[in-house]
């Protein structure tokens, strides 16, 4: 069968492989290069024609940087933009400088150096996205920015694919690299011009046919035809192709032309990191392991400290500079493309080629290990040195007490300041996006700038003597993240959290959130409540069944039998079920109902307790209550404030357990 043959081994194998590393929280690339490493001459030897596959694998190159040029957008870098578009440069300049002292000390020669700085100065993206989703950082600052700089960093392969082979070539010199550059220039011109009005009408032909396949095929031959061409015109295939993903991304098909592309790129991006792997030596790795050892070493903290100093210039302080410096240090997988290209040219030889990638392949494994670590080195560093000042705005001049935090000031958590605004109670914002403090400060709303997700910025919103924590930012893993840490520092703090769906509401509760609400599933209901009362649905009818159908969901709040008792009790009276959980300090513990006289001070009916798992219904006035008792009461909105006004601790008894 010839190729056929070993593509079918690729694939397989790269199945195997890829499931292990994915098992073991790896990017599945790391799983297709050994596989390719398997199946390579210097191991099993089962895949023959090695060199046909090299050609295969340029296609995968080009899909990659069509797919990039798609995804590409500035919208992303706004929030970081300085560092994206200024910083990165810089320390992609400093990185490849580190990587040339790095190979000169090892012995390499000039050119060989040059290469070497280059390959090693760009980060894995995969790995870094993966590494982020699996660890929880996802949504934070931090992410933000790295994701931010990762961006420029792949725009910037495309530059080093023509300069660097330019150099290789010094018997012509500058004046080719010139050439190449103008060349660049024009087709980037003529892109501009003719490409970005052509393109789109063609694909809004085609997309009017309602073919899938014909979209697909016109998008894919846009991709690798354009690439082609600049070929052809004396530039890199896969310049061409990231140009015209860059193009396609501003028409109105960008979206589909993406998701209809990304299973062919993954396909032959398999056949490349496989292809790639073909080409490692097992034996040159064991022989030549101290070598590489020192070559990761000084590699992995050459750029962590280059991207944690960039990232303190310009002005990211606390727990950023450290995930940057832990999180971007490996080398990436376009620098397999690099050396790809060097090898090909001649300008590397295959010792180096095996260096790079075995450098490569360490860093990326290690990297999941490294940013483990931020934590635990900032923590460190806190208790040795002063940590970094806050940003605020609009604080009260008396400080924070008896007051409502809220995390994240987008338009659910400002809607929700306003309305307390107006009902003068005191809260204060939490918001890590620049712009957004901006909105709190002219609108006079009390906030802080950082990560809510970091004990320090939770201690300065004074959450020790917080009455409650509101989470309202739409991130899933960040909600999860904040809470635990709220809950880590606070222990008695009432937590209201977003949750995207009902598998979090259930973690939620397991970290310590007193409520979740699922918005999408609230803005049904509302939808659902105005159908039936058109519908001529008694008013009782609606609420009952409302109020029936959102227990369902947030069920995972309770326990089994708390839930059949919370039914029975909504389908009780016409009024309103809350419930109030009993601090340590309130004045109700240890007393009972009786002695207390609730109903007579408030108003409101006690009609259900949760207690340890149990459900306690209708209890009578001899039941004393106890810390953490969920104490259900009936009565109307004005009732049950008394109810909690009683409930809660004296304030002194807040601001002892805050100063101890």
């Amino acid at each position: 069968m010839g190729i056929a043959a070993d593509i079918i081994l690729i694939v397989v194998a790269s199945l195997v492989f890829g499931a292990i590393a994915h098992r073991l929280q790896q990017p599945v690339i790391l799983g297709y290069i050994v596989a390719g490493v398997f199946l390579g001459p210097s191991v099993t030897g089962n895949v023959h024609d090695v060199h046909e596959l090299e050609f295969l694998a340029e296609i995968g190159v080009a899909l990659l940087l069509f797919a990039i040029g798609l995804e590409f957008s500035f919208g992303e870098l706004k929030p970081v933009r300085r560092i994206a578009l200024i910083g990165t440069p810089l320390q992609l300049l400093l990185s490849m400088a580190w990587g040339y002292g790095v190979a000169r000390w090892m012995g390499m020669e000039s050119l060989q150096a040059v290469w070497f700085g280059g390959m090693i100065s760009i980060s894995s993206t995969m790995v870094l996205l993966r590494t982020l989703m699996s660890q929880g950082w996802m949504g934070t600052l931090s992410s933000r920015l790295m994701i931010g700089m990762l961006i420029v960093q792949d725009l910037a392969v495309v530059p080093l694919l023509i300069v660097l082979p330019g150099l290789s070539q010094p018997d012509v010199g500058l004046a080719q690299l010139g050439i190449a550059g103008l060349k660049a220039a024009v087709f980037l011109i003529l892109m501009i011009v003719v490409g970005v009005r052509l393109i789109p009408a063609i694909l809004r032909a085609i997309a009017g046919w309602n073919s899938r396949e014909l979209f697909l095929l016109t998008v894919t031959a846009l991709g690798l035809g354009i690439g082609y061409g600049t070929y052809l015109f004396g530039l890199s295939f896969a310049f061409g192709a990231f140009v015209a993903g860059m193009v396609l991304s501003e028409s109105d098909y960008g979206h589909q032309a993406l998701s209809d592309i990304i299973p062919l790129r993954d396909l032959f991006g398999l056949l490349f990191f496989a292809s790639v792997g073909m080409l490692l030596d097992p034996g040159w790795l064991v022989d030549n392991i101290t070598e590489v050892a020192i070559a990761v070493g000084l590699i992995a903290i050459g750029k962590s400290v280059i991207f944690a100093g960039i990232s303190r210039l310009f002005g990211y302080g606390n727990v950023i500079p450290f995930a940057a410096g832990l999180g971007l240090f490996q080398v990436g997988e376009f620098s397999f493309v690099l050396a790809r290209v060097g090898r090909e040219s001649g300008a590397i030889d295959d010792h180096l080629f095996s260096l790079v990638l075995a450098v490569a392949l360490v860093t990326m494994f290690i990297t999941p290990l490294a940013t483990r670590l931020t934590a635990p080195l900032y923590r460190l560093l806190q208790r040795q040195s002063a940590s970094d000042p806050l940003a605020t705005v609009n604080l009260p001049v008396d400080g924070l007490h008896d007051h409502v935090i809220i995390a994240g000031g987008g338009r659910v958590g400002q809607h929700i300041a306003a309305i307390l605004q107006r009902l003068d109670i005191r809260f204060v914002m939490i918001e890590l996006n620049h712009v957004r403090l901006e909105q709190c400060q002219e609108a006079g709303l009390p906030a802080i700038y950082g990560d809510a997700s970091q004990a320090v910025v939770l201690e300065a919103a004074g959450i020790h003597a917080a009455r409650l924590l509101m989470v309202t930012l739409p991130n899933a893993v960040l909600a999860l993240q904040i809470t635990g840490a709220a809950r880590q520092v606070n222990d008695d703090i009432h937590i209201i959290a977003r949750a995207a769906d009902i598998d979090q509401i259930r973690d939620l509760h397991e970290k310590g959130a007193f409520e979740a609400i699922q918005p999408e599933f609230e803005a049904s209901l509302e939808f659902l409540r105005q159908a039936l009362i058109h519908l001529d649905f008694l008013p009782g009818q609606v609420e009952r069944f409302t109020d029936t159908v959102r227990h369902e969901l947030y069920s995972p709040l309770y326990t089994e039998g708390d839930a059949r008792a919370v039914e029975e009790l909504l389908a009780t009276n016409g009024l309103e079920l809350a419930w109030i959980e009993l601090p340590p300090h309130s004045p109700c513990v240890g007393h009972s109902i009786g002695e207390l006289s609730l109903r007579t001070r408030t108003g409101a009916s006690v009609v259900a307790i949760l207690r340890d798992g149990a459900s306690h219904r209708n209890p009578g006035p001899e039941f004393r209550f106890e810390a953490g008792d969920r104490v259900g009461i009936v009565g109307d909105p004005d009732q049950d404030h008394d109810f909690a006004r009683l409930a809660a601790p004296p304030v002194s008894d807040v601001d002892t357990d805050t100063s101890a």
